[in-house]
């Protein structure tokens, strides 16, 4: 089996999360105006429900495949072999989900219909190996396919989501294309595995080390999935989980971009030169990874400052004017999330320290738990975003300080202050020329223009890391093509 260089592998990450975020932009603004708040609200609440059986049903055996599968890449048959333990334990703890899943949608009175058809989520984690081509480094086979479907699902909202009543057509497109997603990756296994002896197969180890990947994977949704339940339950107002979901959109979208591609790319990589014990060409490429996310995020946290109040209307139509003030608190958590989701996905897991994170994952989510109870009674659905910020903050802090000097405070600081001086005065000309410009489409893309040109042009006269390496493989490209053109 060929693999793939890093550098094809990020590009093809990168794209994939491009058409990942760029769908999502697409149908936003429509389904946010046919739906309403509370039709976008009752759907974060019944999805955020139905998650909690869907992480029993992965049970971290995602997390975790895909670092025993990176460890065992130069062995087809210990990494078939690895497969098949996996995901016959996934099978296992999908069958049991899906059991209690029916139940609780069998004596659910309201939304029963609703649960009945987000089924097809569980179903779609039982067959869901994307870990193990992960693992492979092998991106090239997640991408056709699952970008296949995605367009599918694209143009069937826009073909039979009409008005509010469709809410559970719409809900029924994306479970099913996310579960033939899943399905079609299976189709590739015969040009990668090798047979396995059902005899040789053992699940009693996995079964303990997925374990301690899910304690921190279930700690995490305290402060993404329970967000959206306490709200519901709390405030008792569908509009306010329509203001969070729509928040929580925004933000997961500009994560992509910043990070997520990045290291989902890295941390395979990563884990491989762990068990090679390549250890500072680990350090190197987590700093690397930590100077472009301050780079890309810090662009991010002050651009929210200043188009949401432009942004929200134009995107998603009138009524979700309180999702403007979410995205205000919510701005910094792009670079919050990214410091600590780089040293999870990049240090903590290929080393082996899943455990030792789960712990300040444990620390943070209780945290945002006793907020939650605090803020959303009192701020609604602003309680939470409010909530996850500290909540997010004090995690990264943990990571960092107990990273065995694989990043610093100090090295974080380096990163963070000519990056804030550049977001901070595009920032004040954003908020500058915004009041001479007209409140409408032409006038947010005359904002993001000039933000992003002033950016740019700041971190260019500080002579930004970042700008500088891409400024010297430009240069080097430009004399590779030029020397090849002088040898013909």
């Amino acid at each position: 089996m060929r693999n793939n260089s890093l550098k094809f592998n990020i590009i093809l990450s990168s794209i994939h999360q491009l058409l990942t975020l760029f769908l999502p932009l697409v149908t936003a603004p429509y389904v946010s105006r046919v739906l309403g708040a509370e039709g976008t609200g009752i759907f974060s609440y019944t999805s955020s429900i139905q998650a909690y059986f869907t992480l029993f049903a992965a049970l971290g055996t995602g997390v975790y495949g895909v670092r025993e599968i990176a460890r065992k890449r130069n062995n087809k048959k210990q990494y078939s072999t690895l497969f098949w333990e996996i995901e016959l334990l996934t099978v296992l703890t999908s069958s049991v989900a899906i059991i209690l899943w029916f139940l609780w949608a069998i004596f659910s009175k309201e939304f029963q219909l609703i649960y009945l058809i987000l089924t097809l989520n569980l179903f779609a984690v039982l067959f869901d190996i994307s870990w193990f081509y992960t693992g492979l480094e092998q991106f090239v086979y997640t991408i056709g396919l699952n970008a296949l479907f995605k367009i599918f699902g694209t143009i069937a909202i826009f073909t039979f989501i009409k008005e509010p009543s469709d809410l559970n057509t719409y809900i029924f497109i994306i479970a099913s294309t996310s579960l033939l997603s899943s399905i079609s990756l299976w189709i590739y296994l015969p040009k990668i595995l090798v047979k396995v002896s059902l005899n040789t197969l053992s699940l009693k180890g996995h079964l303990k080390q997925t374990l301690i990947y899910f304690v921190p994977t279930i700690a995490t949704s305290i402060y993404t999935v329970l967000d959206k339940t306490m709200i519901g339950v709390i405030t008792q107002n569908a509009n306010e989980n329509g203001y969070y979901e729509q928040a929580t959109k925004i933000i997961n979208i500009l994560k992509s971009i910043t990070f997520t591609a990045l290291n989902s790319v890295l941390g395979a990589r990563i884990a491989y030169l762990f068990s090679e014990k390549k250890y500072d060409e680990i350090k190197s490429r987590i700093a690397l990874s930590l100077d472009f996310i301050f780079f890309i995020g810090m662009a991010f946290f002050f651009g929210l400052l200043s188009v949401s109040e432009t942004f929200v209307p134009i995107f998603f139509g009138q009524g979700y004017d309180q999702v403007i003030y979410l995205l205000y608190v919510f701005s910094p958590i792009v670079v919050i999330i990214g410091v600590s989701n780089c040293l999870g996905s990049q240090y903590y897991t290929p080393a082996g320290l899943r455990s030792q994170s789960a712990k300040y994952i444990i620390i943070g989510s209780v945290f945002n738990l006793l907020l939650n109870l605090v803020f959303i009674p009192v701020f609604r659905s602003k309680g939470a975003v409010i909530s996850s910020v500290l909540a997010e903050s004090l995690i990264t802090f943990l990571y960092v300080k107990n990273s065995n000097g694989y990043v610093d405070f100090k090295q974080l600081a380096s990163y963070f202050n000519p990056r804030f001086i550049a977001g901070f005065i595009m920032y004040l000309i954003i908020l500058f020329i915004k009041q001479y410009l007209p409140n409408d489409l032409l006038g947010l893309l005359i904002q993001v223009l000039i933000g992003g040109m002033t950016y740019f042009m700041i971190t260019y006269l500080q002579k930004d890391n970042i700008l500088q390496i891409l400024k010297a493989k430009i240069s080097k490209r430009k004399r590779e093509d030029k020397n090849a053109k002088t040898k013909n």
